[in-house]
């Protein structure tokens, strides 16, 4: 745990609580949105379950994703370590990742935690992350994890 300060999104969708832990916790899942719009992932390794690890490769794959990348100097396709160290089904998951992607920066890991919560025929998710080492990253982290959400509710949408 570091003391980094803490970023909270919250999204409510219609679905239920086992639906989005599915798309939170299974290959498929996974595979189906996350990552930012642009970008595809690959699961190699998924062990749900404190002290498990979920490995995936992350590439870009829109054309001006692939230009974005370069031109920062990272490669297209970056590999990925997920700890979890909570796993509470369906209401709550939590993990470290390892940031060893940043040109220049040492890596470091970025706590997540996310908690549903079923309210009637929905469920209420909170989503909370650690800032990264400065605001620029910060900042994309969360417009990253905004498009992720954007992703994600349209999986379960077209699920209906």
């Amino acid at each position: 745990m570091t003391e980094r300060p803490k970023l909270t999104l919250e999204r409510t969708f219609e679905a239920t609580a086992e639906e989005v832990w599915e798309l939170w916790t299974t290959k498929e899942g996974i595979e189906s949105w996350w990552g930012p719009e642009g970008f595809s992932v690959a699961v190699s390794e998924l062990d749900l379950r404190p002290g498990g690890e979920l490995r995936y490769a992350m590439s870009a794959v829109a054309p001006e994703m692939v230009e974005y990348v370069r031109q920062a100097g990272m490669p297209v396709t970056n590999h990925h370590r997920i700890r979890y160290t909570e796993v509470e089904r369906p209401h709550r998951l939590a993990y470290m990742e390892l940031a060893d992607f940043i040109p220049g920066v040492e890596a470091y890991e970025v706590e997540t935690i996310v908690e549903l919560r079923s309210v009637g025929d929905a469920v209420h998710m909170v989503l909370t992350f650690e800032a990264m080492h400065d605001a620029r990253w910060t900042e994309l982290a969360r417009l990253g994890r905004e498009g992720e959400l954007e992703r994600l509710a349209k999986v379960l949408a077209a699920r209906e």
